[in-house]
């Protein structure tokens, strides 16, 4: 716990300082970074050692093109030489997923094929997580994005903590023993409330910093959604860490785990926050 608290400390400081004070350009080098710790993390709980040297290169390539293009395909860049980079990572990223599926074909029969786990395993690492933590810069990049952005991470965020807290002082019934055997119902209704209360905190710090009061309603509806998304996230990856034996998906983050650890209920979080606030007024 006190390494969990510690990290905590430093991190949101950092993490403040870097989607909410840094130019929106240190968003995208930081999810570039996630999404090439995340697809190590994951190739090599699914994959094994061996095949992850061997193929880690394409989901980390396909993740930060993914990151980029959407960057330079924002609204924000008008000019026509911004637009050609962001085309020219799209071309890098169709590349090497028509080059997956070449290399599914020469491996296959050598000493270490590719197997249609593998396959999906890498399009997962290198295409859906980074395209899940894509939204945060989709959000960052709208206006009074700076703030927005931590929408998903707030939700998320208060949601792992009331559940954690709320699991330890009433938790009695089981949510799904055989995947995550410490998480409750009881947690999980705490989680949801604190989704919740962590937004109308937000609502208040946000209307402080920009003059612009969020709708209450909408940002409860986003407290609860994000809430509820996130722990499905959680459970998602604790399922997969059952399935191949791991009890985490790294070290990097002492007390919390790796970058899949931390980062899973963002990973289902920020898509659903940024679809709501993408389409309805807020």
């Amino acid at each position: 716990m006190k390494q969990r608290i510690l990290v905590a400390v430093v991190g949101v400081p950092l993490l403040l300082a870097v989607l909410v004070a840094a130019p929106d350009w240190a968003t995208a080098i930081f999810l570039s970074l996630l999404s090439i710790v995340g697809a190590h993390e994951l190739l090599t709980a699914v994959c094994g050692e061996t095949k992850t040297k061997r193929w880690f290169w394409v989901s980390a390539a396909m993740g930060v093109a993914l990151v980029w293009m959407v960057y330079w395909q924002s609204s924000q860049f008008e000019g026509t030489s911004n637009r050609v980079v962001g085309t020219f990572f799209l071309f890098v990223l169709t590349v090497l997923v028509v080059g997956l599926f070449v290399l599914a074909v020469v491996e296959y029969g050598g000493a270490h094929p590719m197997t249609f786990t593998d396959m999906c395993t890498v399009l997962v690492a290198g295409f859906v997580i980074p395209g899940a933590l894509s939204c945060l810069l989709h959000l960052r990049l709208m206006p009074d994005g700076n703030g927005l952005v931590m929408i998903p991470l707030v939700a998320a965020f208060s949601s792992d903590t009331m559940a954690l807290f709320a699991g330890m002082a009433f938790g009695k019934h089981k949510l799904s023993p055989k995947v995550s055997p410490k998480k409750t119902v009881e947690g999980a209704v705490g989680g949801l409330l604190g989704g919740m209360l962590g937004m109308v905190i937000f609502r208040i710090i946000f209307q402080f910093c920009t003059l612009r009061p969020l709708n209450i309603l909408w940002c409860l509806l986003l407290g609860l959604v994000g809430a509820a998304m996130g722990q499905l996230g959680d459970l998602s990856f604790s399922l997969i860490k059952r399935q191949y034996g791991i009890k985490d998906y790294g070290r990097l983050l002492p007390g919390h785990g790796g970058v899949l650890d931390r980062f899973d209920s963002v990973i289902f979080t920020a898509p659903i926050v940024w679809i709501i606030i993408r389409y309805v007024t807020l």
